[in-house]
Parts: C-alpha cells; sequence; structure tokens
C-alpha cells in the first residue's frame, strides 16, 4: 500500500502543482470538517476532495474507493454504538425489550460525525495521493521545525514500512509451510513471527546506521526539493473553495436539535 500511494503521489495530474498549496487545501479542509456544527460542509468538502483526486490528480476511481472503505468501515461500526446511547430529542427507533433507542439528537450526531470522517479522510487521502513525503518534510523545513523532529519522523516513516515488509516475509513463509494450519500452531507462529520480527528491525535499524555513518551523516539528513510557484488561478481558486465551505459551515447547522 506504501508503495502505491508513493506511486501515485510522485505521477499523479497534480504532481507539479505547488505542495505548500496542496498541503493548505487539505488541512484546512480537515479543520473545516472537524469544527463543522452541521454535516453538510463535510459532506461538500469530501465532494470536492474526490472530485480534485478523481478529475485533476487522475487517481483511479476503484482504488480510490477501496481506500475510503478502510475508514468508514471503522466509522459505521462506532456510530452504531453512538446511535443507542446518546440521548436527547424524540424516540424514532426503539428495541423491543431492551432501554435502547435511537433518539432525534443521536441520529444528528451519528450522521454528523460521519460526514467529518467521511470529508476528513478524503481530505487526508488528498495529500497522501498528490503530495509526495519528501515535499512534506521539505515544508516543515521551511516552516523551521526543529531539524531534530524531522529527521526522527523521516526515519520513523521509513522504518513503518521496512516492519510492514519484513512482517509479510516472515508470515508468507509460516503459511508455506502450514503454520497456521491449527489454532495452537497460529499461537505459536504469531510468537515466532514477533520474535523475528523484532531482530530483523533491529538488525535494518543497525545497518542503517553504518551505513549512513559511512556516508558522512553529520546529525542532518538532506531533503531534496524543488521551487514550484503558487499561480495566482490556483491561489484564487484555493480561497474560494475554503471560503465557500466556511460560509456553508457557518450557515449551516444539524438536521435536528439535540
Amino acid at each position: 500500500m506504501y508503495e502505491v500511494l508513493e506511486d501515485f503521489a510522485q505521477t499523479n495530474g497534480l504532481r507539479q502543482t505547488n505542495p505548500g498549496l496542496k498541503l493548505f487545501i487539505g488541512l484546512a479542509s480537515i479543520l473545516l470538517c472537524v469544527s463543522s456544527p452541521g454535516p453538510v460542509a463535510p459532506l461538500l468538502v469530501a465532494a470536492a476532495m474526490s472530485v480534485a483526486i478523481l478529475t485533476l490528480a487522475k487517481i483511479p476511481a476503484r482504488f480510490y474507493a477501496r481506500l475510503l472503505l478502510i475508514p468508514v468501515s471503522f466509522a459505521v461500526m462506532s456510530i452504531a454504538v453512538i446511535l443507542f446511547i446518546t440521548p436527547g430529542g424524540a424516540v424514532l427507533f426503539e428495541v423491543p425489550g431492551l432501554p435502547l433507542a435511537i433518539t432525534t439528537g443521536s441520529a444528528n450526531l451519528a450522521v454528523l460525525l460521519l460526514a467529518r470522517v467521511f470529508g476528513g479522510m478524503c481530505s487526508l487521502y488528498f495529500i497522501a495521493l498528490t503530495t509526495p513525503m519528501a515535499e512534506v518534510f521539505d515544508i516543515l523545513r521551511k516552516l523551521r521545525v526543529p531539524a531534530v523532529f524531522i529527521d526522527l519522523a523521516m526515519l520513523t516513516y521509513r522504518f513503518i514500512f521496512i516492519l510492514i515488509e519484513e512482517a509479510g516475509q516472515i508470515y508468507r513463509s509460516q503459511v508455506m509451510r502450514l503454520g497456521y494450519g491449527r489454532f495452537r500452531e497460529s499461537v505459536q507462529s504469531s510468537g515466532m513471527l514477533a520474535g523475528a520480527l523484532f531482530l530483523r528491525t533491529w538488525e535494518s535499524g543497525e545497518a542503517l546506521v553504518l551505513a549512513m555513518d559511512a556516508r558522512g551523516y553529520d546529525g542532518k539528513l538532506g531533503i531534496p526539493g524543488e521551487a514550484r510557484t503558487v499561480s495566482f488561478p490556483a491561489l484564487a481558486a484555493a480561497l474560494l473553495y475554503i471560503s465557500a465551505v466556511l460560509g456553508v459551515s457557518l450557515s449551516t447547522g444539524g438536521l435536528a436539535p439535540v
């Protein structure tokens, strides 16, 4: 998944757009989603970000839909609980024989949370699918974020996927040897996987330190950066979009009073 996301970030239709502008649009959209008092503005953000991802960045619709299914599935499970535990308003549905009921207040809150999650994730995917992480780190450097923090973030980001790759290789080897055929074997294989993964990750870290020292590491990692100017039409469109979403957020509320 990491390679796929990074490949799209490197080759999408918005690749030559200023990364600072894309980051500004994505982060502003997330803030507008989480602060909106009603579901209309987050749904507008989700629609706008999806249109930008599919038409401007030219990300395949099937792949984008698969990405959205991951957070939305977790949100739906959480919202199913909220529907029955949040009081307030008139009763819309009641479970016979149980003290469980859906009220207008719980329905309003559930729709709002689902819209916020959907809009926020679309905004986050807009950043992830259009902006390589190297450019994000370069922006942090230009914002004078401490170099130590940026270096740690870069190493952590890299080692997350080293960990995933190592785990996948070990797991596939165990499956080929029927290591998960029965419950007891599955438990033993999982324990062996965790132990081997720890050792391999430790060895990978030591190898990286040796490689960095051999290349004259002086305590600061280099970040490749490429200057891209912000065109006036792009900036105007971004500000118009943010202003429109903010206006919708301020002028709309919940579906029903809580």
